[in-house]
C-alpha cells in the first residue's frame, strides 16, 4: 500500500497557496496554511448549500396548467393570482412558523402550583398564528363561499390546502376536522334546526382569524379505532331540553385546542340499557369548553400522546365526564351522519398525501441544482434524474386525483351531479385515499435519500417530512379498512362498478389521433377489462365458498386507483394545455410500469391456512392450532 506524507514531499514547494496567492508554497508556509484554514472552527473552508423553498404554486410544474384546464377562464384568473400570493406568503412567512411549532411541540400543565386541576395545553405561538393565517386565507371557507359557483370552490380549495400543508406545522390537521364538520352541518341542515350549530358554522368557516373557530372529531377509543361500532364506550344521559351528559374516554383525539367537537355515543334508555353495535350509536355536538366560565366542559386532558410523527399537533387521551352536549343526529343514526365529514376528511388526508410527496419532490429538485458529487451537480448524472422523474411521475398522478375528487365534491355540493356521478364519488373517495396514503411513504423514503446523510439529519427539517406523512396511510382508515370499504361500495349499489367504467372511458375519448396516448389508452383499458373479469370471476368463486374476496381487497382497491390515475394523466395529456412533458408522464405511467397488479388466484380461500402457517410459524402461542 503506498503511503505519503504530504508535508515532506518535494512537490509541496509548486503548490499555490490554499489562498490563491501565485508562486511556490514552502512545507513551513503550507503546515501554516493548513493550521489556519482549519484553526478555531475546524471545519474547513466548505460548507454545502441547503436547498431552499421556493413559491409553491409557481414552482408546481403541472398544478397551474391543470386549473386552467379545470376552471372557467374568469375564475381560473382569480384562483391563480390568490395562489401565487399565497405561495409567496408560505415563502416569507409560514414556512417559518410551520418550522417553529415543530421545535416547540405543545406541553400539558394538568395542576396549578396549589393542586388544582387546570389542564391547560400549552403551544406554540406559532401554531396559533398559523390557525389565524388559515381562516384569513379562507382555507375553510373559501369551500362554502355562495358567492362563488359550488362546482368550482372545492377545486380552488383544495389547491390551496394542497400549497399549504407541508408548511402549516399540522393546522392542516384541524382544518381538515373543521371542514367535516362544516360539511356534516350543512349537508344535515343542522344550522337550520339548532342556533347553536347555526352560530357554530358561521364560526367555522369564519375569515376573521381572531374569531374563526376549529373543530374536532372524537372517534377513537380504547377498543377500536376504525371499529367504531364495536368500539364505543361513551354513554349519553337525557338530562331534558335535548341536551345529554356524555361519559367515556376518547383514547386519541388530536387538536384538542378546538373550541367545538363532533363525537359519537351510546344513549342509556330510561331503564339503563344501552344498544350494542353501530346501530346503538348517535352523533353529538359540544363545546369544548363552557361559554360562561371558560373552563372545559367536563373534559379532562388525561395526557399527551407521544408520536413518531405530527408532534406539533396537540394529541391527547380524554376523560369525558359529564360533559354537556347536544344530540344532532337521529337516535342510532350517528353513524350515517358522519359519512359527510369522513368523505371530507378522507379527501384532506389525500391532500396531505400528495403535498408531503410534492415538497420532498421540490427541495430535492432544488438540491440536485447545488451538491456536487464526484465533479458534477447531481442533475448531470442521468441516474439520480431518473429516480427524481419516477417520483415526479407518481406525484402528478396522485394531484390530478384529488383535483378530480374535488370536481366530484363540487358537482355534489351544487346539487347538479348524476346519480353516477354520485356512485364515482363515493368510490373514489375512500380509493383516493387508500392510494395516494400507500404511494407517499415509499416515494417520501426515496425522496429524502436524494440528500444522501443530511436527509437523515433532524435539524435540516427533511426526517419531519416521513414522519408527519406516516400518518396519512393510517388516520381515517388504513389501507386495509378502506379496502374493505371499497368492497362494500361494490356490494351496495350493483351499478357502482358500471358507473366506474362510464366515467373511465368517457375521460379516454380524445386519445385517438395520438399514439403514444393511444397507447395509454390501451393499457387502462385492457386492465379495466381485467377489473371487470376478475371481479365476476371472485364473486362467482365467493358464493361457491372457493374464493374469498377481502383475501384481495388491498389489490382490488390499489388497482382501481391506478386505472383512475392514469386515466386522468392521459386526459390531461390529450387536453390544449398539455406539454410534451404531460405525455411523457403519461406513457410511463400506463405503459413503462403494469397497472395490473394481481392474479386471481390470490383470493383462493385455500391460501388462508398457507399464510397463517407462514405468519405463525414457531409463535408458541397459537402453533397448536394451525
Amino acid at each position: 500500500m503506498l503511503r505519503s506524507n504530504l508535508l515532506s514531499s518535494s512537490k509541496f514547494s509548486i503548490i499555490p497557496s490554499i489562498y490563491g496567492s501565485s508562486g511556490s508554497t514552502t512545507i513551513r508556509e503550507m503546515r501554516t496554511d493548513i493550521r489556519n484554514k482549519y484553526n478555531h472552527s475546524k471545519t474547513g473552508d466548505f460548507s454545502q448549500v441547503s436547498p431552499s423553498l421556493t413559491n409553491p404554486y409557481t414552482t408546481d410544474p403541472l398544478l397551474d396548467r391543470a386549473l386552467s384546464r379545470l376552471l372557467p377562464k374568469k375564475y381560473y384568473h382569480d384562483v391563480s393570482k390568490d395562489l401565487k400570493s399565497f405561495g409567496d406568503r408560505i415563502v416569507n412567512e409560514i414556512d417559518q412558523l410551520g418550522r417553529q411549532a415543530e421545535l416547540e411541540p405543545p406541553k400539558l400543565e394538568q395542576q396549578d402550583a396549589w393542586g388544582n386541576r387546570i389542564d391547560r395545553l400549552i403551544v406554540s405561538p406559532a401554531w396559533y398564528k398559523l390557525k389565524e393565517i388559515a381562516a384569513e386565507e379562507g382555507l375553510i371557507s373559501i369551500g362554502y363561499d355562495s358567492t362563488v359557483d359550488p362546482k368550482y370552490r372545492r377545486i380552488h380549495q383544495l389547491s390551496k390546502l394542497y400549497l399549504f400543508g407541508p408548511s402549516s406545522g399540522l393546522v392542516s390537521c384541524p382544518l381538515a376536522m373543521t371542514d367535516g364538520a362544516a360539511k356534516t352541518i350543512k349537508e344535515l341542515k343542522l344550522d337550520e334546526k339548532y342556533n347553536e350549530l347555526k352560530y357554530a358554522y358561521d364560526r367555522l368557516v369564519s375569515r376573521n382569524g381572531k374569531k374563526a373557530w376549529t373543530s374536532g372529531q372524537w372517534m377513537t377509543e380504547k377498543k377500536g379505532g376504525s371499529d367504531v361500532g364495536g368500539g364505543c364506550d361513551t354513554y349519553a344521559k337525557d338530562v331534558g331540553n335535548g341536551k345529554y351528559l356524555l361519559n367515556g374516554y376518547k383514547w386519541f383525539s388530536s387538536a384538542i385546542d378546538a373550541d367545538v367537537c363532533l363525537t359519537l355515543a351510546r344513549i342509556i334508555d330510561k331503564n339503563g340499557n344501552v344498544i350494542l353495535g353501530s346501530k346503538g350509536l348517535s352523533l353529538f355536538y359540544l363545546p369544548i369548553r363552557n361559554n360562561e366560565t371558560k373552563k372545559l366542559n367536563g373534559i379532562q386532558m388525561l395526557t399527551l400522546k407521544d408520536k413518531l410523527g405530527t408532534r406539533q399537533l396537540p394529541t391527547a387521551e380524554l376523560l369525558l365526564d359529564g360533559v354537556e352536549a347536544i344530540k344532532v343526529s337521529d337516535e342510532g343514526r350517528g353513524i350515517p351522519s358522519i359519512a359527510n365529514m369522513l368523505n371530507v376528511t378522507r379527501i384532506h388526508n389525500a391532500i396531505a398525501s400528495v403535498a408531503y410527496m410534492r415538497r420532498i419532490i421540490s427541495l430535492a429538485r432544488d438540491y440536485s441544482t447545488k451538491r456536487v458529487a464526484f465533479g458534477r451537480k447531481l442533475n448531470e448524472w442521468p441516474l439520480h434524474m431518473a429516480t427524481l422523474s419516477k417520483l415526479e411521475v407518481e406525484c402528478r398522478a396522485g394531484l390530478l386525483f384529488v383535483l378530480e375528487a374535488g370536481r366530484f365534491l363540487g358537482l355534489q355540493e351544487s346539487g347538479e351531479a348524476t346519480p353516477t356521478e354520485i356512485l364515482n364519488l363515493r368510490l373514489m373517495t375512500p380509493i383516493l385515499k387508500l392510494y395516494t396514503g400507500k404511494k407517499a411513504i415509499p416515494l417520501i423514503s426515496e425522496g429524502i435519500e436524494c440528500f444522501g446523510g443530511q436527509g437523515y439529519i433532524e435539524n435540516t427539517g427533511i426526517p419531519s417530512i416521513l414522519r408527519d406523512a406516516q400518518v396519512t396511510p393510517i388516520w381515517e382508515g388504513t389501507t386495509n379498512i378502506l379496502s374493505l370499504d371499497v368492497l362494500r361500495v361494490f356490494a351496495s349499489n350493483k351499478d357502482v362498478l358500471s358507473a366506474f367504467e362510464k366515467h373511465i372511458s368517457e375521460m379516454l375519448t380524445n386519445t385517438k389521433n395520438d399514439e403514444l396516448l393511444r397507447d395509454c389508452t390501451e393499457k387502462v383499458k385492457s386492465a379495466l377489462k381485467f377489473l371487470k373479469v376478475s371481479l365476476s370471476k371472485i364473486s362467482e368463486g365467493n358464493n361457491a365458498s372457493s374464493m374469498q374476496i377481502d383475501r384481495g381487497a388491498r389489490e382490488i382497491g390499489m388497482m382501481i386507483g391506478k386505472i383512475y390515475s392514469g386515466t386522468l394523466l392521459i386526459q390531461h395529456a390529450s387536453s390544449e394545455v398539455a406539454t410534451d412533458s404531460d405525455k411523457a408522464v403519461a406513457f410511463r405511467y400506463c405503459v413503462e410500469n403494469p397497472i395490473i397488479n394481481f392474479d386471481v388466484s390470490i383470493f383462493n380461500s385455500s391460501r388462508n391456512d398457507a399464510d397463517r402457517k407462514i405468519v405463525f410459524e414457531n409463535f408458541s402461542d397459537i402453533k397448536s392450532k394451525i
